[in-house]
């Protein structure tokens, strides 16, 4: 298993280092992403390009844009046409689509001439272009949308079950967020409606998504939340809200951040001017300005010192503090510091 690497800074270029703070990736690059699915992607001569975790660059090919890789593919656009490579960057399925999305079950959802269809990894057919939208597979069941409806079909092109609604998203286990008039509700795997759209579409949250067993729902400028039957466990009544991790979930009332449990009970009474969600059993909170981190008791068990603090990941975290990253340990204890001399 690849270890955790964790960008860091220094004068202005990104670069990588590992649990204990050794650099293993010389900061050299002007821009560059965490690591997903055992790849980077950094910018070289104003190009993505995919980067190893020993900081090999798959530089074959130049492309505007790489994706992430999925089942050892990742899609890669060219001009205004996309294709895709594989993890030593050959060009496996030539460069030729619309639009493109990842590989997922076996198959990848492509568009030409504005109608999609599905790809095997050998970039044969396996759904004819016939579709308005297409999204990933699930557990055999991919979303598909056309001019007055959408619905799912198998990885054999045949329709499942159709919908009336605008559009399906991909299934979350046995849900699928359904859209209407950008409004959205769910359905479960038999195709029946669990809820109807009622939800509006909100910048800044995880419209539909699940954390735990939980979406936030909003409606009338007040935050709550749905479970996976389409019911609401926590009316709206919430200025704000962040998703559920580890049991709990930041609210905030008229004023102030606090944390509720999973049926709503609050585990944390309203104390915090910002908070963030649980990682690691720790979770940032800002308290007169500054950030540290508290325990699941509401303890403050790292300091309030900090101008900026994210989650943990796998035992660190980052820092800001007087414009210089910083990685901490639980301890609060720094292993790599941001060097601006």
């Amino acid at each position: 298993m690849n270890q955790a690497l964790y960008k860091i800074r220094e004068k202005g270029k990104y670069g990588f280092i590992n649990r204990q703070g050794e650099v293993v990736i010389e900061p050299q690059y002007y821009d560059a992403e965490d690591f997903f699915n055992g790849y980077s992607r950094i910018r070289l001569n104003d190009k993505l390009v995919p980067m190893d975790p020993l900081g090999r660059l798959l530089i074959k090919h130049f492309f505007n844009f790489v994706g992430y890789f999925e089942e050892g593919l990742a899609r890669a656009q060219l001009v205004n046409r996309w294709g895709y490579i594989d993890q030593k960057c050959n060009l496996v399925i030539d460069v030729q689509y619309d639009q493109a999305g990842d590989f997922s079950g076996g198959l990848a959802a492509v568009s030409k001439k504005k109608q999609y269809g599905f790809i095997n990894p050998e970039g044969d057919w396996v759904v004819q272009p016939q579709y308005e939208w297409a999204g990933t597979f699930c557990k055999g069941l991919a979303p598909v949308a056309w001019n007055t409806g959408s619905g799912f079909i198998g990885p054999d092109g045949f329709l499942a079950f159709s919908t009336p609604y605008e559009k399906c998203l991909p299934f979350q286990g046995d849900v699928s967020t359904i859209v209407q008039r950008r409004q959205w509700g769910l359905l479960n795997r038999d195709g029946a409606t669990l809820c109807e759209p009622q939800y509006l579409y909100k910048e800044g949250i995880s419209n539909g998504e699940f954390f735990e067993d939980r979406a936030i729902i909003c409606c009338d400028e007040r935050f709550g939340f749905l479970n996976r039957d389409g019911r609401e466990v926590i009316a709206p009544q919430y200025v704000a809200v962040g998703d559920f991790s580890e049991g709990l979930a930041p609210v905030k009332d008229d004023k102030l951040y606090g944390y509720i449990n999973l049926a709503g009970q609050v585990q944390l009474a309203p104390q915090f001017q910002d908070a963030d969600v649980f990682s690691e059993g720790m979770a940032a909170v800002s308290i007169k300005g500054s950030w540290g981190y508290i325990n699941r008791d509401g303890e403050l068990v790292i300091p309030s010192i900090f101008k900026q603090a994210k989650p943990f990941k796998n035992g660190l975290a980052l820092v800001t503090s007087s414009g210089r990253w910083a990685y901490i340990n639980s301890k609060g204890e720094p292993v790599w510091v941001e060097d601006t001399k």
